[in-house]
């Protein structure tokens, strides 16, 4: 299903949009690695910062502090422009995708005929302003956090590797040297962290799905009680429609408990990772500044870049929600198309047949 919902929504990028949409993606890629640069002095920075206060030289510290501004305003404006940037592409592809999907719904009568094949598509019209809406949001974030996390990692884990160098450990009399210690220490706790987010939210996108369902149920529901009422030949019974509403809302709420609870467990999850990785980072540098062969200054290097490496190996952990959430979205929009495709192969069959 995300094939299909893919070979639709990739549209954006062909055709008459194509021009506007690639110079939006170029330029917040580009803005992405403007950030890694900023981001890398900043680290440059700090180590520089701290020597300077190890050393309590005023002068030095006086220079860094002047340093820092330019920094400072490229970071903002960077984080201002990718808030533009961002929402546009976002704004754009949904504004296309929406066009498309109603376009194909109300064409040729399909959302007359739609109940005429089998298929999941109830609801069409939130599927459409919703699903469709989270289902174009999200890609953008979750693409360009991918791409930050990648060059990141890449990039911070030399600064470990450099600063942190190799770490001597005694057994049994023997002298074993870990090279690259930290970069080894980061990549084993990520993949700590990583494995522990699948095991505790591997229903997590079923959990959204149904969540969807019956919120769209509900919602459907009464826009067909106030429909109906509105026609004095059709209008319900009164307790007969609260039973009905009440049936869908007791559905809704049995499916937002479950969803609390799987991100109660997600959350405990990566909250005990957002307060463990600076401890751990620490701790690693702890021994070798005590003994002398790493400078204050490289430690908080040292600690900074842990953090930043394990931030982005974390990508995965992290947005795990939210991936769940868009696949989720990404299926019901998906499922629509599909029943549309069957509906158009069912009724050119019919026209065959009576040929």
């Amino acid at each position: 299903m995300l094939l299909r919902f893919w070979r639709c929504a990739s549209g954006f990028w062909r055709g008459r949009s194509a021009s506007w949409a690639w110079t939006l993606t170029i330029m917040l890629v580009a803005t992405v690695v403007l950030q890694l640069l900023t981001q890398y002095f900043l680290n440059y920075w700090n180590r520089d910062f701290f020597n300077a206060v190890e050393r309590k030289d005023g002068s030095e510290l006086l220079t860094q502090a002047v340093r820092f501004v330019p920094l400072a305003a490229a970071s903002l404006s960077l984080a201002v422009f990718s808030v533009w940037g961002r929402m546009t592409l976002q704004r754009e592809w949904r504004a296309w995708l929406s066009d498309e999907l109603y376009r194909y719904w109300l064409e040729r009568d399909r959302f007359v005929h739609l109940n005429e094949v089998t298929g999941d598509y109830q609801a069409p019209e939130y599927r459409i302003a919703e699903d469709g809406r989270l289902a174009t949001d999200l890609p953008v974030d979750l693409t360009l956090g991918l791409i930050s996390s990648l060059m990141t990692a890449a990039t911070f884990i030399g600064i470990l590797w450099i600063v942190g160098g190799s770490f001597p450990i005694e057994v049994a009399g023997l002298t074993l040297t870990i090279p690259g210690y930290l970069v080894i220490g980061v990549v084993t706790y990520s993949l700590i962290m990583a494995a522990t987010t699948m095991l505790v939210g591997h229903r997590l996108t079923h959990v959204m799905e149904d969540n969807k369902r019956t919120e769209a149920e509900l919602r459907a529901l009464g826009t067909h009680l106030r429909e109906s009422g509105e026609n004095k030949s059709l209008r319900p019974k009164g307790p007969d429609s609260l039973r009905t509403i009440q049936t869908a809302l007791r559905a809704v709420i049995v499916a937002w408990l479950k969803y609390c609870w799987q991100l109660m467990r997600l959350t405990a999850v990566t909250h005990t990772n957002s307060l463990l990785t600076p401890v751990i980072g620490l701790l690693l540098c702890t021994p070798k500044y005590v003994a002398g062969t790493m400078l204050l200054g490289e430690v908080v290097q040292a600690t900074a870049a842990f953090v930043v490496v394990q931030g982005a190996c974390s990508w995965f952990t992290d947005n795990y929600p939210r991936l769940a959430e868009w696949a989720a979205s990404a299926n019901r929009v998906a499922s629509l198309l599909l029943a549309l495709d069957d509906l158009d192969q069912f009724r050119a069959k019919g026209e065959r047949t009576e040929v």
